[in-house]
């Protein structure tokens, strides 16, 4: 953000009253840095400080902020109005990556008058890429979009490294963030505890948490698995095509790496009908509370960050025996899949 400095607009409007003393209005209109700039987000603040001798100011006084992708905004341009002497609002519906500028303003039966201008240039869209380097691909389900490739970043959002954990007495005793590879095999996926998720990185209670999820994104709670879940439902992705119940189990799985089975309606029936959601969920198995690994080729457990109680939360599970998203809780030290939800 470009920042400019700030002067404050006197303006002297001079005329007489009925008895022939003088009208002075000297509004002095300082527009300040806008702050909490995002994508689409900017907060605009200002103040307000008018002297008014012997002037009438019809009703229908408005004051506060206007805004354009050009400079020099006026009431002709987008208007924010806000009553007051230390003024602020926030703007939303904003272009990412754009630049606006805004001026505080009073316009009344005296004229309109303007302060100084201030620009500031909104984030760009968050981009999200997996670990080669490539966009993680993502599909948009209803109101919501998710990635559809799982997590394998080993870093919070500031760069702060998630530690891998090989050893299994480590694991089982673990209570801050960890990733490790199914069966600590570099060419299987990275699993992660709930501790990575929730960004607990040491054991000092007084230590913020860190951001698991890239700009932009987050971990998905268990309403927004459920928005999902009945999205999914609603648009026919039960395998026998009914929009009632949950039957949704072969269209979010892979179309591959299912150990194959003979019962109607599970991930490893006939695997080349799965997928038609696109969520493309592999049967990556999972690291249970002691360290060891088990089921790849049978289920895959995906977090959320919603906690059932101190030591479990909510998951959502792909089980080979089963034609539906399961939704068991789960220990908090078990190591899972894990899947974005662009933030709204």
């Amino acid at each position: 953000m470009k920042k400019l400095i700030l002067l404050s607009a006197l303006l002297i409007f001079a005329c007489t009253d009925d008895e022939g003393n003088p009208c002075v209005y000297q509004p002095t209109l300082t527009t300040e840095a806008a702050t909490n700039i995002t994508e689409t987000l900017a907060t605009l603040n200002g103040t307000i400080d008018v002297t008014s001798e012997n002037c009438e100011v019809a009703p229908g006084e408005m004051q506060g902020f206007v805004y354009s992708t050009n400079p020099s905004p006026t009431n002709d341009d987008n208007v924010e109005v806000v009553y007051g002497t230390d003024i602020s609002t926030t703007i939303d519906n904003l272009i990412p990556n754009t630049t606006y500028y805004v001026r505080v303003f009073i316009t009344n039966n005296l004229g309109e008058f303007y302060g100084n201008e201030m620009e500031f240039t909104t984030s760009a869209e968050a981009s999200l890429f997996n670990c080669d380097g490539a966009p993680y691909p993502s599909i948009v389900y209803g109101s919501q979009e998710w990635t559809v490739e799982n997590a394998c970043h080993i870093t919070y959002r500031d760069g702060t490294p998630i530690p891998q954990v090989t050893d299994n007495t480590e694991w089982a005793n673990l209570n801050t963030g960890a990733w490790c590879y199914y069966n600590n095999d570099p060419t299987k996926p990275r699993l992660y505890n709930w501790y990575a998720v929730m960004g607990i990185h040491d054991n000092d209670p007084n230590t913020p948490n860190k951001e698991f999820a890239p700009q932009g994104w987050h971990v998905p709670s268990d309403t927004e698995w459920t928005t999902l879940v009945d999205y999914l439902i609603a648009n026919g992705h039960n395998y026998d095509g009914t929009t009632t119940e949950n039957k949704i189990a072969k269209a979010m799985a892979s179309t591959t790496g299912w150990v194959s089975s003979t019962y109607l309606g599970i991930p490893g029936n006939d695997q080349s009908t799965n997928n038609s959601s696109g969520f493309n969920a592999f049967p990556e198995g999972v690291r249970i509370t002691d360290g060891s690994f088990n089921n790849e080729g049978y289920y895959t457990t995906f977090r959320s960050s919603t906690v059932h109680n101190t030591n479990y939360t909510w998951v959502r599970t792909l089980n080979n025996d089963n034609s539906n998203l399961l939704k068991p809780m789960s220990s908090n030290r078990n190591g899972f899949s894990v899947r974005f939800v662009k933030d709204n």
